[in-house]
């Protein structure tokens, strides 16, 4: 009986074995990217599961496990002006929420420059604040899911 719980602990111990380097606190919560005076930060659900057995008579000492992970973009902190506001984005309307937050950084981006002609400039501002913050979101949602 005592070399089955050897068995089962070195099946156990090889599984957890290089889990401590994977799982960070940057796993969880995204590397912050800053726009001006906006910052957003990603959160990413993480779950794992882990099968392991052992089994060892007089001729045989065998043992074997298994795991599984799953990661997938949760929310956004979106932090700007000293206002924090959290943004899921687990459902489809999640990302219309974050673009909904665009008129507020294209603002800050229009109030310092100073001269911009207020007619067209306005929605290409918009459009391409939209497409940065866009771009950002699922480049960093991607490196985690990859990482």
């Amino acid at each position: 009986m005592a070399r089955d719980n050897t068995n089962f602990e070195n099946t156990v111990s090889s599984l957890f074995q290089g889990m401590d380097s994977f799982l960070t606190s940057r796993t969880v919560v995204g590397e912050p990217i800053t726009f001006g005076d906006t910052t957003i930060v990603p959160l990413v659900n993480v779950s794992f599961g882990v099968g392991a057995g052992a089994f060892s008579n007089e001729k045989s000492n065998n043992g074997g496990g298994g795991m599984g992970g799953k990661m997938s973009p949760s929310a956004v902190l979106v932090i700007h002006n000293g206002t924090t506001r959290l943004i899921n984005i687990a459902t489809n309307s999640g990302m219309d929420k974050l673009l909904d937050l665009v008129p507020d950084f294209v603002d800050s981006i229009k109030s310092k420059k100073a001269g911009a002609k207020r007619s067209g400039s306005e929605e290409v501002a918009r459009e391409e604040a939209a497409d940065i913050i866009r771009d950002e979101v699922n480049t960093v949602t991607e490196g985690m899911l990859e990482d």
